[in-house]
């Protein structure tokens, strides 16, 4: 509980457990039940008939791209339905038909909702015009557009400086939006513009910008069906990105190969039951050739081992690694092979944890082999070392000669379904100089030059009371940023928060002095002004720039679209003192496109090239252009290995996901793949670890971190024994959110440590 001005608010709802079952962990993913649970969710959301229709326009040339994930459409879309259980989920939340109205508000307060759980809250429905939640109030009150808008303006032209303002963006706005968002926040003087990349997929970015020349990946989805090898790193597919599972059955299907490299041995890597093959539903597709059942964040040391015995066999043949590649297009390659002389094979075995025979049969495949795609997710992103990570990979990849032709790679798979494409229209808190002299011509204003804030620095920021205004598009920050308890601190503090949102969430609980929501249409309601229907513009995870256009009636007539919200915004504080005119380019979102067009390179005529299933932006890297790095050359890495130091009663817990929710939006209580019904609050121990510990299956322990010297608690979870390396835990976010600290992140990127966090667990002490 945290006391806030006048409100006792909870950052967790009331802990109560739910009745939890457990059963076996599946060992497939998709077919039937995926089907089914589809089929349920939607129906009760929005009604059978609506939902059919719906569905059939989601992830088409002529419909919506889905709100959940950013994994790309194939060029020909299936009739059948292109979304996956968890897109169909997305939808549903979406396009519930329950509403939180005025009426809603007057019932509840901030303070009685906050003791619900985030499942609760998230059921509550659609917002469905804008609130306010006034200083000192316990309730939030309806409020007019033009009214919310002349609070924000009047609150930022209190402030001393630009500067104590933060702009954060969710990765799930349109790319006119997050352009938008971007020409105002400078506009108004300030590169303060945190995003949620600083929390997952920073250390990509960092790791491939500095190795490959770009900080995307360099593979096309057609690439898996050329692939002879596929792996996949710290990522959950059957989970996360479903849809993914039907490239990876098209490259077994091809001849190609699978290594899964994962802490957890998940079902959608296992075997894959196609719900649109009537075959696929029966029978299903074995994916996975080679499980790597690696400890939490020794992915250095297991590709270190892998690459000292390629280059052992290299000595000896001269034709595992691709050497016409290397001398052509990489520098660093003799300094890579000595690094590896430093380390043992013995010490980088007991580092990761892998049987050796598993991991020689991984070296024996790659040997052979050179058309081969690295994915990953945040199972490498998220460590001190996370960039070091991609780096390691890189370096495998390189020394195979791996990139620049068809099925092989680089694959960082994002998360929300336009995260890429918010950092493409430069959503980010790093100054470039070719940008800020693109948007001086064509907007005739200097951006500001000096370097903002990243999600880490922004959070310190407003808890030192430096920043004093938050606002989001889109996102549920408090819930997504590490360390709660803090997030919560440092958003209290804030004299003004500001939410553009669709559904309600706990950051709408903890707020500043004055708190106010913005309701904005769903990626699947139709976007009308004037009597035109306005079309928006996505980047999938790959590169790819494609239409969507909602289908469905907006849930209330009161609502509008991110453009048109922040033109609004930026109307109400520069009042005609601005060479912009905002409300033009609030209204019709050609104009928006055609200055995007002249500022973002790889956008020109983007209007006409989105259309169908769209185009491919520039990617040097796909290209082996390699100009812009030292030396003109694709760089080697030396990467160190990851410190941990363990005392004998600590583990190294990851934070995940339930297949029940999409990053912290909740969808149910239940992990089926895993075998856990019913419940969230629940820890993954190694059974043998358990029993040296002295505990027992389903007690009820508090899991603890210490980072310099401050005590992080999450408190009351259920203890399950399970199939994980010994010394690791896992458990769900954003429950465990506590413990992540939020000053210790990856070097060079900031991303927080939530998958390598140093924690004991305690017998639960019930309070008398």
């Amino acid at each position: 509980m945290a006391l806030f001005h006048k409100r006792i608010i909870s950052l967790t709802g009331t802990i109560d457990f739910t009745g939890i079952q457990l059963t076996e962990p599946k060992q497939f993913a998709a077919g039937l039940p995926a089907i089914k649970v589809a089929v349920q969710h939607t129906f009760k959301e929005m009604g059978a008939l609506e939902a059919i229709t719906t569905l059939s326009h989601m992830n088409q040339p002529d419909g919506f791209d889905c709100p959940g994930c950013a994994w790309p459409d194939p060029e020909k879309p299936s009739k059948l339905g292109e979304y996956c259980e968890n897109g169909a989920k997305a939808l549903a939340e979406e396009a519930t038909y329950e509403k939180v109205n005025a009426h809603f508000f007057k019932e509840y307060s901030v303070e009685e909702i906050s003791a619900w759980s985030d499942y609760k809250i998230g059921k509550s429905g659609r917002i469905t015009e804008p609130f306010i939640l006034r200083k000192n109030s316990n309730h939030y009150e309806p409020i007019s557009w033009n009214d919310a808008y002349g609070v924000i303006a009047s609150e930022l032209k209190k402030l001393d400086s630009p500067d104590e303002s933060i702009f954060y963006t969710s990765g799930r706005s349109s790319n006119e939006a997050a352009f938008l968002y971007g020409i105002f926040v400078r506009a108004f003087g300030t590169n303060n513009m945190p995003d949620c990349s600083n929390m997952c997929h920073e250390s990509s970015g960092v790791a491939l910008s500095e190795t490959l020349g770009i900080g995307k990946g360099s593979v096309k989805l057609e690439d898996f069906d050329w692939a002879e090898v596929v792996m996949v790193i710290g990522q959950n597919p059957g989970t996360n990105h479903p849809r993914m599972l039907s490239a990876l059955e098209k490259c077994k299907n091809n001849g190609g190969k699978i290594i899964s490299i994962n802490p957890l041995s998940e079902a959608g890597l296992m075997r894959f039951k196609d719900p649109q093959s009537p075959m696929g539903l029966l029978k299903g597709t074995s994916l996975t050739d080679i499980h790597l059942q690696v400890n939490i964040n020794q992915d250095v040391a297991l590709l270190k081992l892998i690459l000292k015995k390629l280059a052992k066999l290299d000595a000896e043949s001269h034709v595992v690694f691709d050497h016409e590649f290397i001398s052509k297009y990489t520098h660093g390659y003799e300094q890579l092979l000595k690094n590896l002389d430093t380390y043992s094979e013995e010490e980088l075995l007991a580092f990761c944890g892998v049987p050796e025979e598993e991991i020689l049969k991984t070296v024996s495949l790659l040997a052979k082999k050179n058309k081969i795609i690295i994915c990953w997710a945040m199972g490498l992103t998220q460590h001190k070392n996370g960039v070091a990570n991609i780096k390691e990979c890189v370096n495998l990849l390189l020394l195979k000669g791996s990139l620049g032709k068809p099925g092989a790679g680089t694959c960082p798979v994002r998360g929300h379904s336009n995260v890429q494409g918010d950092r493409t229209m430069g959503i980010m808190h790093h100054v470039s100089k070719e940008l800020n002299k693109s948007i001086e011509n064509v907007f005739g204003f200097s951006p500001p030059n000096k370097q903002g804030l990243d999600t880490v620095h922004a959070l310190e920021a407003m808890h030192n009371g430096k920043a004093k205004i938050f606002m989001a598009l889109g996102g549920n920050f408090l819930s997504a940023v590490a360390d709660t308890n803090y997030a919560a601190e440092a958003l209290q503090k804030c004299s003004l928060t500001v939410q553009i949102s669709t559904k309600l969430n706990r950051s709408h609980l903890v707020t500043g002095k004055t708190a106010l929501i913005l309701p904005t249409l769903g990626r699947s309601e139709k976007d009308m002004k004037n009597g035109k229907y306005r079309f928006l513009t996505v980047e999938n995870s790959m590169g790819k720039v494609h239409r969507t256009k909602g289908v469905l009636e907006p849930k209330s007539q009161h609502l509008k679209g991110e453009p048109e919200i922040i033109a609004g915004i930026a109307n109400a504080y520069f009042e005609g003192h601005c060479p912009i005119n905002w409300n033009e380019l609030g209204n019709d979102y050609n104009l928006i496109r055609e200055k995007i067009s002249q500022t973002i390179i790889g956008f020109q005529n983007v209007q006409e090239q989105s259309k169908a299933s769209g185009y491919y932006l520039p990617n040097n890297a796909r290209e082996l252009d390699f100009s812009k790095l030292p030396n003109g050359k694709a760089q080697f890495s030396i990467c160190e290995l990851p410190q941990h130091q363990l005392k004998e009663n600590e583990f190294l817990l990851m934070t995940i996901r339930s297949h029940d929710q999409f990053n912290t939006t909740i969808y149910g209580l239940s992990d089926r793949y895993r075998g856990i019904t019913n419940e969230r609050r629940v820890v993954f121990i190694n059974p043998s670890d358990m029993k040296k510990q002295g505990f027992k299956k389903m007690e009820v322990i508090d899991i603890v971190s210490t980072y310099d010297g401050i005590e992080r608690r999450a408190n009351q979870f259920i203890l399950i024994p399970y199939n994980i390396p010994k010394g690791n835990l896992a458990a769900y976010f954003p429950e465990t959110n506590m413990v992540v600290p939020y000053n210790h992140y990856a070097d060079h990127s900031h991303t927080p440590i939530s998958k390598s966090v140093k924690v004991h667990i305690e017998k639960h002490q019930i309070e008398l």
